[in-house]
């Protein structure tokens, strides 16, 4: 039995057949490709920002931004840095299983990266309480730090984090559903599996950046 879940149009495209107003199945997905990579632009865009801010802090409080770096926890930042890139490894097996036709295989590789991703958003959530409990939950973090240096390096730590952590759960929501979706000719199979999985490598790159700029900070 075939379940069909929603997914975004730039993804759900790549199931069925031409579609107005493209006359060739290789140019709707050249269309279908451009819309993702443009999607994906602007998430690099809106990551950006935080990046910038992150390197202005930096380079005006150096002090400050690594003594508020020693506050994280440097080991459960790795270990999630591995989840991740493991899971992107599951997801490149799903879209060479899926252009070789074998959509089972392709399946079992989505859902080991939908594990992984679980796991890296229970290792972020142990992380967080024990930082609540620690007083360094924005709000908290007031009466935690003396200078504003290492309120505003926490701060942006839970806006780069809180926000990645969204988009890791929406990243899950589309790979369980591309999973569930083997209905479709290979060509499509495998359009969509590697919509999806553009996406996901995209949230593993950002984390691979959000490591260094804030857990490795703190590293003499």
């Amino acid at each position: 039995m075939t379940i069909r879940w929603p997914i975004p149009r730039a993804v759900t495209m790549a199931e069925g057949g031409v579609q107005e107003p493209f006359a060739r199945a290789a140019r709707q997905r050249e269309a279908e490709r451009l819309g993702m990579l443009i999607f994906l632009a602007s998430e690099v865009m809106l990551f950006g920002g935080i990046f910038a801010a992150a390197l202005a802090l930096r380079l005006e409080h150096p002090a400050g931004y690594v003594d508020a770096a020693h506050h994280l926890k440097l080991w459960l930042g790795t270990a999630n840095t591995g989840v991740l890139l493991t899971s992107s490894l599951c997801a490149a097996l799903a879209v060479q299983a899926a252009r070789n036709g074998q959509a089972r295989w392709a399946a079992c590789a989505l859902w080991g990266a939908v594990a992984l991703g679980t796991v890296f958003l229970a290792i972020k959530g142990v992380e967080y309480a024990g930082e609540y409990r620690e007083g360094l939950m924005p709000g908290m973090a007031t009466t935690h730090f003396e200078g504003r240096t290492q309120q505003l390096f926490m701060n942006l730590y839970f806006i780069g984090t809180g926000l990645h952590a969204v988009h890791v759960t929406f990243g899950l929501a589309l790979l369980a559903a591309a999973a569930l979706n083997r209905g479709a000719r290979q060509d499509r199979h495998a359009m969509l599996i590697g919509n999806v999985a553009l996406y996901w490598h995209l949230v593993d790159v950002i984390w691979v950046f959000l490591y260094p700029t804030l857990y490795l900070a703190g590293v003499r």
